[in-house]
């Protein structure tokens, strides 16, 4: 068993979680630059957690490449193997539109058990890295993850009306 302690995080993540997370003073450049969602990874060693190479989705591949952001997310997610994940979920509720990021600790039924225990030992040391995140979901197969009721149920639940502009 590997100690919690001795995974650390690649300034990369931090830098894309801080990327994420600032949306007031950016241009519309940068905007369509920044990522809609991405997933992170162990590095081989299974000493870092690092972005993985390609698997993000950038808010300006909107409308241009990507139709269904969420459902584009689901699809990057490996089947036999654990990742953590960060989603930008845009929604309303009956009151307002609103923005928050999803942290996402996806652990497949499929994965091998030793990476769901490093995996799980080594979410904390993300997490605290991502600070002011209000919604963390945990993921144990797309059953759970490819119906986008369940994240507006994590996001507000009932009060929840549409998710990335569709009607749920």
């Amino acid at each position: 068993m590997y100690p919690a302690s001795g995974v650390t995080v690649n300034d990369e993540v931090i830098k894309v979680f801080n990327d994420m997370k600032v949306r007031k003073s950016s241009s519309t450049e940068d905007v369509k630059k920044r990522k809609k969602a991405v997933l992170f990874c162990l590095s081989d060693d299974k000493k870092k957690i690092i972005v993985e190479e390609g698997k993000w989705i950038l808010v300006g591949d909107i409308g241009e490449s990507v139709d269904d952001p969420y459902a584009c997310f689901v699809k990057l997610l490996p089947l036999n193997d654990c990742r953590y994940g960060l989603y930008d979920a845009t929604y309303e509720t009956k009151e307002s539109k609103k923005e928050d990021l999803v942290f996402i600790f996806w652990a497949p039924e499929g994965a091998p058990l030793k990476s769901k225990m490093i995996y799980a030992s080594s979410k904390d040391a993300i997490k605290k890295k991502f600070t002011g995140i209000k919604h963390e979901w945990q993921v144990n197969g797309l059953d759970d993850i490819q119906d986008r009721a369940t994240l507006a149920d994590k996001l507000g639940g009932n009060v929840v009306v549409s998710l990335e502009g569709l009607p749920l």
